[in-house]
């Protein structure tokens, strides 16, 4: 999974602006969405990796982690609610965009763009 990068002075979340394919050395920059799965901390992205792979089955993810059910029911509760809160995040982010697009400050490509890169990469 490609983990968060947050910037070592102020702790935000730190964004692509240049895209490179190592096979042809081709680079495209520009400003680039980041999937809400990749701003999950890296934690939070290793137990929803686990997760996934225990069949989504707490049971089956509480014994690959050795901790107690109700331990591992609460960590997923509370990824639930970071997960929640990102989705909140971007569809505010996405009415900004929006309201750009109307006042002819960005493109409407542009827009549906970015909206489709933060919510899936």
């Amino acid at each position: 999974m490609c983990h968060m990068i947050q910037c070592a002075t102020c702790q935000s979340v730190m964004h692509a602006r240049e895209l490179a394919c190592e096979s042809c050395d081709i680079s495209v920059a520009g400003e680039f969405g980041t999937p809400r799965l990749a701003r999950l901390d890296a934690e939070d992205q290793e137990l929803l990796e686990r997760f996934v792979l225990a069949g989504g089955s707490l049971k089956a993810l509480s014994g690959d982690l050795s901790s107690s059910y109700p331990t591992v029911r609460k960590r997923v509760d509370a990824l639930i609610k970071r997960l929640a809160a990102l989705r909140r995040s971007d569809e505010q982010q996405n009415d900004r965009w929006l309201r750009a697009v109307e006042k002819g400050e960005m493109s409407p490509e542009k827009a549906a763009r970015l909206m489709r890169e933060s919510a899936h990469g």
